[in-house]
């Protein structure tokens, strides 16, 4: 008997593959490209402007990745794709050429993030074209979890650039791996065939929609204990006196969230009720980091803190599918990676003071903004009618 659920159904399905491949390729500049431009700034600039250089990364990302997938919607995936995938590789060749000089690294950084394609809002958009309705939530959720592939190999692959080519080879190939990947995802043929939705739209997009509205702040929290991790157990490792543990740990959770999501796959999906539950597992999760532990125990705690990341997005996204108003689908998916993504760096920029001040503090902060996310989720939840799809 054929197997109806889970990541095999999900794979054999036509075209999945090849989409599911080329999206990731082209995605893997997000955990490369902030590597790269640190390694780059490194030779010139102080710890602290390279930090900013990677923050005006980080904020060209944020600003751009709403308004590229509103034109997504608008018209069609290729042309929007393929141009911002030049944009970006531009501003990464202008990095490389400037030496470093200041004004052309930083609007270099502010152009590469700017441009970057909004490969997850565009696949996460097609999954119920690619498979069955069935198996939509299975597919988000292989989705999510294969992602976190992609910070584990991301940063090698810049340091193996790097390596054979000098710094400077770190920034071209996180533009040429964007490059690939967009023309990999533009041969399959459902992206091909994509149109976007012709409907009546609010200037607003899905923010129009308050219960979507409160989701977004509910991610942005979820994104700040994530973005908190990396910096606590740098502090964590420094403490130890070992800084390569903070690599080995952040694997372990990338590790975790990857098990989490294969598993997760198997879960029959709910509706926004279900919400507030993930968000409160997920930060229970970070509890135990509290102890500080050994490196080994550390972990395995850092791998349970990951579990539950996949199930959470997935039923964001889920719950996004259904109160996102007809034509808006990318845009809502592309909010939700840009909270995600400003909530991450204010997470780690909050961080910083409290691990300084004590390690532990700096484990405390993602439960506590984590509890915030289920107030949120809560929200978001009490109006049953908002499990309703909202294209009605």
């Amino acid at each position: 008997m054929p197997e109806t659920t889970g990541v095999r159904a999900v794979l054999r399905a036509p075209h999945v593959p090849l989409a599911l491949v080329a999206s990731q390729i082209g995605r893997l500049p997000l955990a490369s490209a902030p590597l790269a431009l640190l390694v780059f700034a490194r030779q010139a600039q102080s710890l602290t402007l390279a930090g900013v250089i990677v923050a005006v990364y980080t904020a060209g990302m944020a600003i751009s990745a709403p308004l590229l997938a509103r034109l997504v919607d608008r018209w069609r995936q290729p042309p929007v794709l393929w141009g911002s995938a030049l944009v970006s590789a531009a501003g990464f060749v202008l990095i490389a050429v400037g030496g470093h000089a200041i004004p052309p690294t930083l609007i270099g950084a502010f152009v590469a993030g700017l441009g970057t394609p909004p490969l997850e809002a565009c696949l996460r958009a097609l999954w119920p074209v690619l498979v069955p309705s069935s198996l939509v939530p299975a597919a988000y959720t292989l989705d999510i979890a294969v992602q976190e592939i992609i910070f584990v190999v991301g940063p090698l692959i810049t340091l193996a650039a790097g390596a054979a080519g000098g710094p400077t080879a770190g920034l071209l190939t996180a533009a040429a791996l964007q490059v690939i990947g967009v023309a990999a995802f533009g041969l399959t043929p459902a992206v091909r065939q994509w149109h976007g939705k012709q409907t009546r739209r609010h200037w607003a997009g899905p923010l129009r929609v308050w219960q979507f509205s409160i989701m977004i702040v509910g991610v942005s929290c979820v994104g700040a204990a994530v973005g908190s991790l990396p910096v606590a157990l740098t502090g964590y490792a420094e403490a130890a006196g070992d800084r390569s543990l903070t690599g080995w740990l952040l694997a372990a959770q990338a590790g975790g969230a990857l098990i989490g999501g294969l598993i997760y796959t198997r879960v029959t999906p709910g509706d926004v009720r279900r919400l507030p539950v993930l968000a409160g597992v997920f930060a229970i999760g970070y509890l135990p980091l509290l102890l500080t532990p050994g490196p080994v125990l550390m972990g395995g705690l850092s791998a349970i803190s990951g579990l539950m990341l996949p199930p959470l997005l997935t039923a964001v996204f889920l719950a996004a599918d259904r109160l996102a108003p007809a034509g808006t689908a990318v845009e809502a998916f592309a909010w939700i990676m840009t909270a995600f993504t400003v909530g991450s760096a204010l997470g780690a920029a909050i961080t910083g003071p409290l691990t300084a001040s004590l390690p532990t503090y700096g484990f405390a902060f993602a439960p506590a903004v984590g509890a915030i996310s289920v107030v949120a989720m809560l929200i978001v939840a009490r109006d049953r009618k908002s499990s309703v799809d909202a294209r009605r």
